[in-house]
Formats: C-alpha cells, sequence, structure tokens
C-alpha cells in the first residue's frame, strides 16, 4: 500500500496508467539491481573465501592450487595425469609444474602406467595423505567459521540455493546460445 495524496491505495491498481507503468519500471530497476548486486556479493564471498582458505592453509605449506590437486588425489589416487589436468581445467603444462612442485616437497609421486608405459599415474605418498587429513581439519575450521551464526537448516538450505544456480550455470555455460538477450 502506498500513500497517495493523503489516501492509502493499492499502487498499481488504483493508479493512473502512467504512474502503473512509472511504477512498474520502478519495480524492475530495483529486482536489476538487487540481481546486480547478488553477483557482486558472490563474487566477493567467493574471492573472500579464496583470501582466507589460503591463509588458513598458509601454515601447512599449500597453495590453493596444490590443495586442489592433492584433494582429487584422496578420492582417486592413481589418476592418469592427463584425466587429472582435465578434471582440474589445466593444462598440461601447468599440471605438470604443480606436481613437480608437490612430488619435490614429497606429497606425491608419478608412477608409469602397468599397462601403457608412457602414461604416468599420480598417488598420494604417506605424507601426502597426511597433509590431506591435516588439510580437511583445517578446511572444517576454516567452514565453521565462516558460516558461524548459521543454523543448520539455513546452511542446507544455503547449499541448495547455492547448488541450484551452479546447475543453472552450468547449463548456460554447455548452451550459451540460450542465455542470449534478444
Amino acid at each position: 500500500m502506498k500513500k497517495l495524496s493523503g489516501k492509502k491505495t493499492d499502487s498499481l491498481a488504483n493508479s493512473k496508467p502512467e504512474s502503473r507503468k512509472k511504477e512498474a519500471t520502478e519495480n524492475l530497476l530495483d529486482a536489476v539491481i538487487k540481481d546486480v548486486r547478488l553477483g557482486f556479493l558472490m563474487h566477493d564471498v567467493s574471492r573472500l573465501r579464496r583470501t582466507v582458505f589460503d591463509e588458513f592453509m598458509k601454515p601447512l605449506g599449500v597453495t590453493r592450487s596444490q590443495w586442489w590437486v592433492l584433494a582429487y588425489l584422496s578420492r582417486q589416487d592413481g589418476m592418469i595425469q592427463s584425466d587429472l589436468a582435465d578434471m582440474l581445467e589445466l593444462g598440461k603444462a601447468a599440471l605438470g609444474g604443480l606436481l613437480d612442485r608437490l612430488e619435490n616437497t614429497g606429497l606425491i609421486e608419478r608412477r608409469p602406467d602397468e599397462l601403457d608405459r608412457r602414461v604416468k599415474r599420480v598417488y598420494l605418498t604417506s605424507e601426502g595423505t597426511q597433509t590431506i587429513k591435516k588439510m580437511r581439519v583445517k578446511s572444517q575450521e576454516m567452514s565453521e567459521r565462516m558460516l558461524e551464526g548459521l543454523g543448520l537448516e539455513d546452511r542446507h538450505a544455503l547449499a541448495d540455493m547455492l547448488g541450484l544456480v551452479k546447475s543453472n550455470l552450468l547449463a548456460i555455460n554447455k548452451n550459451p546460445e540460450d542465455s542470449e538477450a534478444t
């Protein structure tokens, strides 16, 4: 309800056509501004989360990129190096450099495939497995602090909403022509 000329009226139903059009435009603009703010908020949250994550992992001497490699290997140890590059969306040379550093620190090892000696498989070492355990503890601690003030139900709702947004973005990414403005 909006107050016009001292009377309370339903803003769209009891107003002149030009007023209705103006208010509809303002409502649309408000929705667009909120969507833009949401986009900036999601970007800021993602950026800040990465920054905080890096700080939490600093004592372990592991970068975010290295963490991703170790995390994938903890779920599927012995991955073929080229498959790992595809999963991480990294070029083979970029992944090779990451693996060199991880191998030099004793967290992973590369071994030739038993059937095709040209293929390299990547394995966690026992030290790498221990580092993953420490990283999970640090990651859980960070998540608890990051989500402080959100109850379990809110956390589930947030995860569901972000999952839906991710699914929508993946669908748009697969069919970019469907999202073009007309």
